[in-house]
C-alpha cells in the first residue's frame, strides 16, 4: 500500500494571492511542528515543491526521514497577473472571470496563469513520477492547498468545484491512499 500525507506548508499571513510567487513559510510553531511530525510515518520519504514555504517547512519535517529533491510539478497554482494582488482587487479588475474560476475551475486561467485542469494534470503526473520512482514507500508531500485540493478531487472521483469546498489549514494533513487502490483516508487534520 502507498499513502501520501499531503501537508500543506506553514503559514505565510500574506493577504494576496500567492501562486508561484516564491515568499516564506512562519515556521515559528515548533510545538505544532512537533505533532505533525509525531504523527507522521518514520520510513516515509520526504519531498515538497520547490518554492520555500514548502520546501523549508519540509526540511522543518524531515528529521530522520529520507528527503526526495524538490519537484517544480508540485508548485502552487500559477496565480498569472493575479499574484501578489489582493482578493478585492482581483475581483474589481476582472469581475467576471474571478467569480467564474472558483464558480467554475476546469479550463478558466487566471490571466497568464494556470487553470485548475492544467494544475491537476502537472501535479498528478509529479505525483505519479514520485511514487513510481519509490514503490511500496509511503510518500510525504508538502504542497500548498491548491494541490492538495486536486489530489482530493483526483482520490474521491468529485469534481472540482466541490474538492475547493474543503477546507485546509496550514499545517494539515491530508492523507490519500494511492495504491492498491485511489481513495481518500482523511482531510485536513491537525495532530
Amino acid at each position: 500500500m502507498t499513502t501520501v500525507f499531503w501537508v500543506r506548508h506553514g503559514p505565510t499571513h500574506e493577504k494576496t494571492f500567492v501562486g508561484h510567487r516564491d515568499v516564506p513559510a512562519d515556521l515559528s510553531d515548533t510545538a505544532q511542528i512537533a505533532r505533525i511530525d509525531s504523527y507522521l510515518p518514520d520510513d516515509a520519504f520526504v519531498v515538497s515543491s520547490d518554492l520555500s514555504r514548502a520546501a523549508d517547512t519540509a526540511t522543518a519535517l524531515q528529521g530522520r526521514r529520507t528527503r526526495l529533491p524538490h519537484h517544480a510539478g508540485l508548485r502552487e497554482f500559477d496565480f498569472g497577473d493575479w499574484d501578489g494582488l489582493a482578493f478585492d482587487g482581483v475581483a474589481a479588475r476582472d469581475p467576471d472571470l474571478s467569480r467564474r474560476f472558483w464558480e467554475e475551475p476546469g479550463d478558466l486561467t487566471a490571466p497568464n496563469g494556470e487553470s485548475w485542469n492544467m494544475v491537476a494534470a502537472r501535479v498528478d503526473a509529479a505525483i505519479d513520477v514520485i511514487i513510481g520512482q519509490n514503490p511500496r514507500r509511503d510518500i510525504i508531500a508538502v504542497a500548498h492547498i491548491g494541490v492538495i485540493m486536486t489530489q482530493i478531487q483526483r482520490a474521491s472521483g468529485r469534481t472540482a468545484y466541490q474538492a475547493m469546498g474543503h477546507h485546509i489549514d496550514n499545517f494539515s494533513i491530508t492523507e490519500i491512499q494511492m495504491r492498491p487502490t485511489l481513495g481518500v483516508a482523511r482531510i485536513n487534520h491537525l495532530p
